[in-house]
């Protein structure tokens, strides 16, 4: 394992200098500079906003392993124990309270009992729940949508508009680790196959021996023959809050029917293709790509949604600002089909747009030049398995 400044050789002098430089300061890049702190590098974390605005602060916050395919499922699982690992260290906002998928119809409930045995070949731990469970667990559960449910006890949750917040603040404890905001690298300077110059947007030059680009925006300005080449896409997601009310008890991460019917996970069921087949695909559902998630923030406020609406990355005007009003309408319809809740006032609603891979491997990992990386389009995983993920990239970055 690398120590500190093992990679250093001669330099410009004057100009700062860290073994790492990660440009990009969401979920992803942060955990690349955690990680890489860890085995005793020096880090420079590169962000151009004042703090990190999109993909990261703006989902729902649930660290859910049980949703992705059994290769990614392996990062997930780890970013449990990691996230759990620091906050026992300091306050992250990680609260473990499970998750849960409810199945809404006899498909359904075939899908969670396939997923349930492969779990249990996986060795990881999930537990088959019958409706009245369900309705114990979630006491504002319509009993004529919930006909069985699927817990991980292991899953937790986090403040998605404050957990990354937090993460910054633990790594500036660290030595080692330097924080650039409101910076922009506007070029990437292979000097030596070991000294890597980044020119950033107030004139200053920052070196390296190595660097992560961790970001869609940045990959495309920097690299843009890369970029286009890459045939990424970019998803647009909408969902709400609604008004804080303490009287409903939604613990946990609560996902439900058409999350069944979207998830990875389940893509790997016995019975996925012939459930899939027989699916209408001319639904406004099916659309917008909807599903529906709830989670309860520690004020009582429920974030609900979510759509999906895509297109390729180098035609993001196609994905416009609007919040649909009748997106909204359908979320909350769908959703007032899954539970009785004392209030539906939506107190605020917004989007997310994430980049994503269409490759089989589930994100974009390229190396530009020698020492210089692009990892991008982790798409909707990004919470669950950021963690686990770049602590196992950078052992191949480092060669160990």
């Amino acid at each position: 394992m690398p120590t500190p400044n093992s990679f250093m050789t001669s330099h410009t002098a004057g100009v700062p200098h860290s073994d790492l430089i990660v440009v990009g300061a969401g979920v992803l890049g942060t955990f690349y500079a955690y990680h890489a702190l860890r085995r005793g590098l020096k880090v420079t974390l590169v962000e151009r906003n004042s703090k990190p605005m999109d993909a990261t602060v703006r989902n729902f916050g649930q660290v859910v392993p049980s949703g992705l395919d059994r290769g990614w499922q392996v990062h997930g699982r780890e970013s449990l124990r990691i996230y759990q690992e620091l906050q026992a260290q300091t306050e992250l906002s990680v609260r473990q309270h499970g998750s849960v998928y409810l199945a809404s119809d006899e498909e359904e409930c075939t899908l969670i009992e396939e997923l349930h045995r492969l779990n249990q070949e996986a060795e990881y731990p999930s537990e088959l729940l019958t409706p009245d469970r369900c309705r114990i667990k979630f006491p504002n559960l319509r009993s004529d949508y919930c006909r069985g449910g699927l817990s991980f006890p292991q899953e937790v949750s986090v403040n998605p508009r404050r957990m990354i917040h937090h993460l910054h603040d633990f790594l500036r404890t660290q030595s080692n680790f330097e924080s650039r905001f409101e910076t922009l690298i506007q070029h990437i300077d292979p000097v030596r196959s070991d000294l890597i110059h980044l020119q950033t947007s107030n004139g200053e030059t920052l070196s390296a021996n190595k660097v992560v680009v961790c970001c869609g925006t940045e990959f495309q300005a920097l690299f843009p023959e890369n970029f286009r080449a890459s045939e990424m896409k970019l998803c647009k997601l909408q969902m709400l809050r609604l008004s804080p009310q303490p009287q409903s008890v939604l613990p946990g991460n609560l996902l439900t029917g058409l999350s069944i019917r979207r998830y990875e996970s389940f893509a790997e069921c016995p019975s996925w293709n012939a459930i899939k087949a027989n699916e209408p695909k001319d639904t406004f559902a099916h659309a917008w790509g909807l599903h529906i998630l709830f989670k309860q923030e520690s004020d009582g406020g429920i974030i609900l949604g979510d759509s999906h609406e895509y297109t390729s990355a180098d035609q993001p005007a196609e994905l416009n600002f609007d919040i649909r009003s009748d997106i909204n309408n359908a979320i909350l319809i769908e959703a007032k089909r899954i539970m009785d809740l004392p209030s539906w006032d939506v107190e605020a609603s917004w989007h997310g747009v994430y980049s994503q891979t269409s490759h089989p491997s589930g994100i974009h990992l390229e190396t530009i030049f020698p020492n210089v990386h692009v990892t991008t389009g982790i798409g909707g995983k990004g919470m669950t398995s950021s963690a686990g993920f770049t602590q196992h990239h950078l052992t191949e970055l480092y060669n160990d």
